[in-house]
Order: structure tokens, then sequence, then C-alpha cells
């Protein structure tokens, strides 16, 4: 099992240890690093910034939002930041949600599979280099036709030569069709709030994407967001990370759209992901988090001693899942996570 170290995106400023952190990821072992966004911080600086300060973790984005930049923009982050690390870059992308989107970015969230199998074709091309860039599908349409178009588009290679044709990219994926698109076109899953007891419905999802592209699993990654905790206190971080699971099912999404909290609701805590939804868009945020349960949480994280959290990284193994992303707050929280996985 791999491990990747999660930094997230920002809340109100930047994070004062996460140099420290990326420093702790290299020197104990965790095979790569990762930064996200949602409507604040972007992930690619951070991977620049702290990042230059390591010569052997992977470093990856988890997740960019696709409606954020265009995918020949996004294609330019990426050759970019690859050059730069020695090919040490993996790009995960994922679509957000209609709030984000259509709130933040001020584009249209409609039509997200067919949205997302574009932008890959196109991240192909450009790190392919084999040909001006091109593309007919009414997303991303390059060269530029539309409203307002002076018609002098040209179809451009990009100047600079990718230093890889094949750089991974790797989906943000909830829901079954998402799954089967990522395992038919991209490189790695990149799986939130995974469920070892799930394991053979998502195979099924998996199955369905390889079959199609003739691709299988062999060079395929599973990386699950799971956060992984050594200690002799299991109730209390599962009470401390209970907040955070009642904001996803009841507030990064709209009434009626939520893909986290369907995520939660085919696990079947469906009853569960209602009230909490109910109590958190009537403000009650503290009582959504007291409402999800211990059984919940435990299964989308691992929290115990150590032996605990070796046996628990062995099923999550088994189940299918190649690395684990997780958060810690401090370098002894790296270096006994490292040891624990050992």
């Amino acid at each position: 099992m791999k491990l990747g170290l999660q930094l997230g995106y920002w809340g109100a400023g930047p994070p004062q240890n996460a140099a420290d952190l990326v420093a702790a990821a290299e020197e104990f072992g965790f095979d790569a690093v990762f930064a996200a966004e949602a409507w604040g911080s972007d992930a690619f600086t951070p991977l620049a910034w702290w990042g230059s300060e390591t010569s052997r973790v992977r470093l990856g984005t988890s997740v960019v939002q696709m409606s954020a930049r265009t995918p020949a923009a996004c294609a330019m982050h990426a050759l970019t930041l690859d050059h730069l690390s020695g090919g040490r870059f993996v790009l995960g992308l994922g679509v957000s949600g209609p709030q984000v989107v259509e709130g933040w970015y001020g584009r249209p969230f409609s039509k997200p599979l067919a949205r997302t199998r574009e932008y890959v074709s196109i991240l192909r091309q450009v790190m392919a280099r084999e040909a001006p860039v091109r593309n007919d599908g009414p997303h991303y349409p390059l060269p530029y036709q539309g409203p307002g178009a002076l018609g002098l588009g040209k179809p451009l290679k990009p100047i600079t030569h990718p230093l890889r044709a094949d750089l991974p990219i790797w989906l943000g994926a909830e829901g079954p069709k998402n799954v089967a698109l990522t395992s038919e076109i991209a490189d790695g899953w990149l799986a939130i709030y995974y469920a070892p007891r799930l394991a053979g419905m998502y195979d099924e999802w998996l199955d369905e994407g390889f079959a199609k592209s003739g691709r299988n699993r062999e060079n395929f990654e599973v990386a699950a967001t799971c956060q992984v905790v050594v200690t002799d206190d299991p109730a209390a971080v599962r009470a401390m990370l209970k907040p955070f699971v009642a904001l996803y099912i009841g507030g990064m999404g709209a009434p009626g759209m939520n893909f986290h909290a369907e995520v939660f609701t085919r696990m079947g805590y469906g009853e569960v992901v209602q009230g909490i939804g109910e109590l958190f868009q009537a403000g009650r945020k503290d009582e959504a988090a007291q409402v999800v349960p211990d059984e919940l949480v435990a299964e989308i994280s691992i929290v115990g001693n150590a032996e605990h959290v070796r046996e628990e990284v062995r099923r999550w193994e088994k189940a299918g899942v190649t690395t684990l992303l997780v958060g810690c707050r401090d370098v002894a929280s790296i270096k006994a996570l490292s040891e624990a996985c050992q």
C-alpha cells in the first residue's frame, strides 16, 4: 500500500506547517503529496512551492476543478509542473458540483460526463504533441468558432515539449457512470469516502469501463481518501471527524444534487443522510455532526492503535486500493503512520 499526503485546500490562510509536512512525507517514505482546491487557494501553486524542496515524492492534484481552466490551460500547468519536478506530476481532475461550477466559475454544469471525456481527450492530445490540437465537441471546441469568434483561430501544438506523453491523469469520481468513465479513459481513480465493504460494487463499475477501452487493472491506480490515525483513543478521533463528514453530506452540494450524500446513501445510510441534510440546511451544524453514526465513520477511516491500523490497511489493499490519501496535521503523525503501514 502506498501513502499519499493530502494537503487539501486552504482555509482563511495558508497552513503554517505545510513545508514541514511535505519534508516529512519525503523522509518517511510516502509515495506522493497532493493538493486540492475548492473556491479559494488553487492546487498547482502549493505543489510548485513546497514540492520544489522534494526530489522523490510524486506531486499530484486531488483535485483540480475542470471548470476552473480550459483543457489547454490545464495541460500547460501539468506539463510545466512535470518538467519542474522531473516527471513526478500526477494530474487529478474533477467536475466539482453545480453550486461551485455555476456559482463560482460561471460555467454550465450540464453533461459532466461528456465534458470530462472531451477534456481528457484534449489533454492527451497536448501531451502527445503529435499534431495541432483540435476538438469538434460542443463543450471545448478547438478552434473556437462560436458566438463572438473572429474566425482566425489556428490549431496549435504546445511550444514546450511535454516531458511525458503518458503523464498520469486520475479522475475524482463518485457515481457508477463516472467511475466507469474513469476506468475507460483515465489512469487512476480518486475515490472519496471509499468503503471496502462495497468493493464488489466498485469492481463492477470499474470493469465496465475497462471492457469498453480494452484497458485493465495492471497499471490502474485506486487512490482512496482515508483518514488514517494511529491512536489509543479512537472514539475521540472519530468525534473530531464527524463535523467534516456532516459538512460534505449536508453542505457540499445543492439540495437534490449532492454527490457526496449519494455516496453515503449507496452505503445504506439513507435516513442518516436525510437527517443530516435537514439539520445542516437549517443551520444546525453541530447537531448534524452528532447525528453521524460511529459505524459510518469507521467504514471510511482507519483509526486505532498501530496493530489495528496495519490490519485495516491490509484489508483496504485486498479491496483494491493501491494508495491511501491521508491528512496529517504534524510530523509525528506522518512518522507514526509510516511505521504502522510498513
